[in-house]
Parts: structure tokens; C-alpha cells; sequence
């Protein structure tokens, strides 16, 4: 089996999710890194007194006194990284989740499946392309299983066969 060889990054491919996302991260790293600018300059802007002048210990070089603007600065990133990263995979785990499930109905011959997301959820597209698919399927397999009824109400002869493609046909809810 040959596997598929990606010949360019396409990064055309789902603009609007890939937009959404690009957005959401953009908005955590720019708030993260403002947050630790303005500790850093409200650290950083404070006069020296005459307390650290006349202190017992020697500060040797500036980053013993930024070491704690740093730290906090850090801290501020790690936070709001671990909420990106707990709230953003849920915003597109949970429309995933829904998609499987209904297409789960879907494989055991319901095809009255309709899938509804929240207005706001990612993956719009996706669901309408579906619900369209299914639309189709449901539309053909109706008028294949009312030309087996009405085969079947003739009173002819069906062949096994043929009894056998209406029986299959039954499995389908539509």
C-alpha cells in the first residue's frame, strides 16, 4: 500500500477553523506576555532606596533582583497555558464527540439522523455537509424500499434474491 505523500503545506484548507484557533492561541500568548511585561515594568520601575544600599547583602547582578519578575512572569504564561490548553481541545473535543455519536445511528441504518451543534461550535460545515449526505441516502433508500413494496403488494414472483435486497432495504430506518 502506498501512503500519501503532502507535496505542500496547504494552510487554505479550513480558514475558518483554522482563523478560530489562530485567534484563541494569538490571545492567550498576547495577554500572557503583556501581563509579564507590566510585572516586569512595575518591578523594574521602582527607585533603589536606601535600604537596598545599605543592606547587609550584596546584589551582585541585576537578575538577582528581576529573578522574582521572571518567575512570576513565568507563572503567568504557565497558568494561562494550562487554560488554553484545558478549554481549547474542549471547544473542539465536544462537536467531535457529538459527530461520532451520530454517526454512530448512522451506521446502524437510522438515517433520520440530522446532526445540530450549538451555533457557536467549530465544525459547521462539516455537520452540513453530512446532514446533506444523509439527506441524499435517506431520499434515494425511500424510493428503492416503495418499489420493493409495491413489488411485493403485485403479488409476483419475487426470486430470492430480490426478497432478500427488499429484507436489507427494511433495515434501514428512514
Amino acid at each position: 500500500m502506498t501512503g500519501f505523500k503532502r507535496k505542500k503545506l496547504n494552510m487554505a484548507v479550513k480558514k475558518e477553523l483554522q482563523r478560530w484557533l489562530l485567534v484563541r492561541i494569538f490571545g492567550v500568548v498576547l495577554l500572557s506576555s503583556l501581563v509579564s511585561a507590566l510585572i516586569l515594568y512595575f518591578y523594574a520601575n521602582q527607585e533603589l532606596g536606601d535600604s537596598f544600599y545599605d543592606a547587609h547583602i550584596t546584589i551582585r547582578r541585576v537578575s538577582d533582583l528581576l529573578w522574582p519578575v521572571v518567575a512570576a512572569g513565568s507563572l503567568v504564561s504557565l497558568l494561562s497555558g494550562m487554560l488554553l490548553a484545558v478549554f481549547l481541545p474542549q471547544k473542539v473535543a465536544g462537536p467531535i464527540y457529538r459527530i461520532e455519536k451520530e454517526l454512530e445511528r448512522l451506521g446502524e441504518g437510522d438515517l433520520t439522523v440530522e446532526i445540530r451543534l450549538r451555533p457557536a461550535d467549530p465544525f459547521q460545515d462539516l455537520v452540513g455537509g453530512i446532514n446533506q449526505s444523509v439527506a441524499g441516502l435517506r431520499s434515494h433508500i425511500r424510493i428503492i424500499q416503495d418499489i420493493c413494496n409495491e413489488l411485493e403488494k403485485e403479488g409476483g414472483g419475487l426470486d430470492d434474491l430480490k426478497k432478500l435486497a427488499c429484507s436489507e432495504l427494511k433495515f434501514f430506518k428512514t
